[in-house]
């Protein structure tokens, strides 16, 4: 590629720095997209000319983008453009201590308080998302502790980024879906709600535009407009995100793809193969960076889903976060994210200002677990007993709810997503179930607007107690409402 031309020089006469100020136009350049990934840079002798300043203030300037990832040196080629998106919004410099110190996260709903305040062993559970008590792995835990005993010195604070072991084994489980990376790209957080605290408070601008599906997961929470952004509700269809319904980002404004492409929460709809690499390509090419909430990616029932959009990310443009909730142990609180080394490097800074990393013991188990090649048996059973829970749960619909309620058969995740009739006034019917001690999740609190759709969980229920619950709810829909 042919060496960049540059006409530009900073303004000696203002009064940010004119390291700063270069920093800064380079930032813009690669952001607006004017300076392509892959372009050559002119050497540090021709640019410390155009910019008309000495060199050790060029070398400074160098040696902040090529930290934040903007830039590359390679010795004997020269400089060039390797930022991607995140990138961009890593040398912006966010503050993020003020989103730690001011206090702005938003109170739950009424539905949301109360579905927190009454999931309890004395509820009928169809709104937990996490795995049935029974399908504990019992053995395998008892294996990892006993193991441990005899091998545990100390359960002191783990390495800023996470326990290394942990770090391997979760990189060799993510070859599985394939996702190469190496444990210095990865970075163990308590669960995948505070990775995404951590990149809310560390690399979203003010004001920035966030798009994701509409419904979805994280409407329910407040993270995202907690740091003074916008979330913007995009359609879907049978494929997944309907990416040619956002509105690019102007060149001065920052945008961001938040996304469920693997059993979507709540619609548990599946991104495919193809409208992936679309949406990869839309995102590149408009500036987007992209953030990957993998939670249900080991939750499938006959069919591995399609690669997740990291697995075919080249450019470093998008950042993955996995967990272990859905698919072993919630109480673990351990989760991950993987991005490039900068990002890592920034996150961490920012969680160890806020703890000090997720729990040693926890960390310790879910590495011998992770290793153990008895993991992957379990596995195995939990999908298949999944699959089970989940045909019972449509055979229990169908008998009681055909004449007023539809939905699609899942593939894979923990819910049922179902349109009732719109006779059903369901926050009416939200308040009737939980005074007989009945949870279901209403649809709205993952929409952007009222809709007639609930949130069933077949996962934590046994069908027996499942039925159950339909039943109650079948009764409160004839008492109370024409159908």
């Amino acid at each position: 590629m042919q060496t960049l031309k540059i006409n530009w020089q900073p303004d000696k006469a203002a009064t940010t720095p004119i390291y700063q100020q270069i920093t800064n136009y380079f930032q813009r350049q690669i952001t607006r997209g004017d300076w392509p990934v892959g372009a050559k840079l002119p050497s540090q002798r021709h640019l410390a000319e155009v910019f008309a300043v000495n060199r050790s203030t060029l070398i400074t300037a160098l040696d902040e983008l090529i930290a934040v990832g903007l830039i590359t040196s390679n010795p004997g080629s020269g400089m060039v453009v390797s930022g991607n998106h995140w990138s961009s919004l890593l040398a912006e410099h966010v503050n993020w201590s003020q989103y730690v110190k001011a206090g702005q996260f938003k109170p739950n709903s009424h539905a949301l308080q109360k579905i927190n305040q009454f999931e309890t062993d004395a509820v009928i559970r169809l709104s937990t998302g996490e795995p049935a008590p029974e399908q504990f792995p019992q053995a395998l835990f008892q294996k990892a502790f006993d193991h441990l005993g005899h091998n545990l010195t100390s359960l002191n604070y783990t390495e800023p980024a996470g326990i290394l072991a942990l770090r391997e084994q979760i990189a060799r489980h993510l070859l599985k879906v394939g996702i190469h990376t190496q444990p210095e790209n990865i970075l163990i957080t308590s669960g995948s709600l505070q990775a995404l605290q951590l990149v809310s408070m560390s690399l979203f601008p003010t004001n920035a535009t966030i798009y994701t599906e509409a419904p979805t997961y994280v409407k329910s929470l407040h993270v995202f407009q907690s740091a003074q952004t916008h979330l913007t509700g995009i359609p879907m269809d049978s494929q997944g995100l309907a990416y040619w319904q956002m509105t690019p980002p102007a060149k001065d404004e920052h945008a961001i793809i938040y996304s469920i492409p693997t059993f979507n929460n709540p619609t548990g709809i599946v991104m495919s193969a193809e409208r992936r690499q679309q949406t990869l390509q839309y995102a590149q090419e408009h500036r987007l960076p992209i953030l990957e909430d993998a939670a249900y990616q080991d939750v499938w029932f006959n069919q591995q889903p399609p690669q997740p959009l990291k697995a075919l990310d080249t450019t470093g443009n998008v950042i993955y976060f996995g967990s272990i909730s859905k698919s072993l142990a919630p109480g673990l609180r351990i989760g991950w994210t993987v991005a490039a080394k900068p990002v890592i490097d920034r996150l961490t800074d920012v969680r160890m200002q806020t703890d000090y990393g997720a729990s040693s013991l926890s960390q310790l188990v879910l590495a011998e677990i992770l290793a153990d090649p008895e993991y992957d048996t379990y596995q195995a059973h939990f999908r298949t007993v999944l699959a089970k829970k989940a045909a019972a749960a449509q055979a229990i619909l169908h008998r009681y709810w055909d004449d007023f309620a539809t939905w699609q058969a899942p593939t894979g995740g923990f819910y049922l997503w179902v349109r009732l009739d719109d006779a059903i006034n369901i926050p009416k019917l939200f308040d009737l179930a939980t005074a007989q001690n009945v949870l279901f999740n209403p649809g709205s609190i993952y929409d952007f607007q009222p809709n007639q759709y609930i949130r069933l969980s077949f996962s934590y229920e046994s069908s027996a107690r499942f039925e159950q619950g339909i039943q109650i709810l079948t009764n409160l829909i004839h008492e109370h409402f024409n159908v």
